[in-house]
């Protein structure tokens, strides 16, 4: 074969392989440098992200706190309103009805003060018209205003 002998065109196909896998180890060994590189990086996101969700779990814990104590917050007022709304209810129903009864003694005054003295035939002159008393003036006033019927603004 050429003249060369086949045990150096052996050796010779043996040391480029030889070579070639060395060319490619370095190759490799640069591929491998990185991946640790990178494995060294995903190492610290994987830290980060255990640390975030860590972080997110105890904020989601202390808002459930937060909302529970606004709800408890807010039930307790929402109770207390509902009372003083019972409370104005009342107070509004009580009002009208004294209203009313101040509405009644009013026209029963009015229709009291109506009633004209007897005359007595006997006497000629006419009778002096009684003098208002506070009482009367009073009365009159009320009466004269606008009836409120007790409803909310």
């Amino acid at each position: 074969m050429f003249g060369m002998p086949f045990g150096v065109v052996v050796e010779g196909l043996v040391a480029i392989l030889l070579m070639l896998t060395i060319g490619y180890c370095v190759v490799l060994n640069e591929r491998l440098k990185r991946l640790h590189a990178d494995r060294d990086t995903l190492r610290q996101m994987v830290a980060d992200l255990v640390a975030a969700t860590d972080l997110a779990n105890a904020a989601v814990k202390e808002l459930k706190g937060t909302a529970m104590e606004a709800d408890l917050s807010l039930q307790s007022r929402l109770a207390e309103a509902d009372k003083f709304g019972v409370q104005l209810a009342n107070h509004v129903a009580a009002g009208t009805s004294l209203m009313e009864r101040i509405a009644r003694i009013t026209a029963v005054a009015q229709q009291s003060s109506r009633i004209e003295p007897e005359v007595d035939p006997a006497d000629d002159r006419m009778p002096a018209p009684p003098e208002p008393n506070r009482l009367q003036s009073a009365l009159a006033q009320l009466a004269s205003r606008p009836r409120i019927r007790g409803t909310a603004a």
